[in-house]
């Protein structure tokens, strides 16, 4: 199956507008695992992702008659997508109490790259992906946003800087910041 087009995603919204549900069901299926990576990479806490992702389309749907396709659909749809995880970061920052994050003896949710290991490879690399996902979650929001979207979601820099809001060289400078910091966290494991 192709990806689907700028101009297929914009007919669905417009059907989505007249309430078509079928048409939403549609947009959702074909844009749920871009959402769900996204704010699992965020967020890194198996309670939450869900829910947020949920609200991203529950956005959509009330969205959907003011919606104009004056960018991409996945660029719009990570923007909204952008805001809900950012105001739920900041959200748990002002309460830790509240927070639905990982609890002990609770693992986060794995968020594994899609080459194939074996076995061995796999278990080699258990520590390691741990820790650049524990890397990745202590950046910075924007700059984790960025690197997820660039590594995980293969956006372009253009792309980012339309999530972002930020010029392509402003991007370019947030992604070699960031990657300054994963390369300074996870040093001990690129020395051995």
């Amino acid at each position: 199956m192709s990806q689907p087009g700028p101009t297929e995603d914009a007919a669905l919204m417009a059907l989505v507008a007249r309430g078509e549900t079928s048409a939403f069901e549609q947009l959702v299926e074909r844009h749920q695992t871009l959402v769900l990576g996204t704010v699992a990479r965020m967020l890194g806490s198996n309670s939450d992702v869900e829910d947020l992702a949920q609200q991203v389309f529950v956005r959509v749907w009330k969205s959907a008659p003011r919606y104009t396709p004056t960018a991409k659909f996945t660029t719009w749809l990570l923007t909204i997508t952008r805001n809900l995880v950012f105001n739920e970061m900041r959200r748990r920052k002002r309460h830790p109490a509240d927070t639905l994050d990982v609890h002990q003896g609770e693992e986060s949710l794995p968020l594994p790259d899609t080459h194939a290991q074996g076995p061995d490879a796999a278990l080699l690399e258990g520590e390691l992906q741990r820790a650049v996902d524990e890397a990745i979650r202590a950046l910075p929001e924007k700059q984790r946003l960025a690197v997820i979207l660039r590594r995980y979601e293969e956006k372009s820099y253009e792309e980012i800087a339309d999530v972002l809001e930020l010029s392509v060289p402003a991007v370019k400078s947030v992604l070699f910041r960031a990657r300054s910091e994963l390369r300074e966290a996870l040093n001990r494991y690129l020395t051995n």
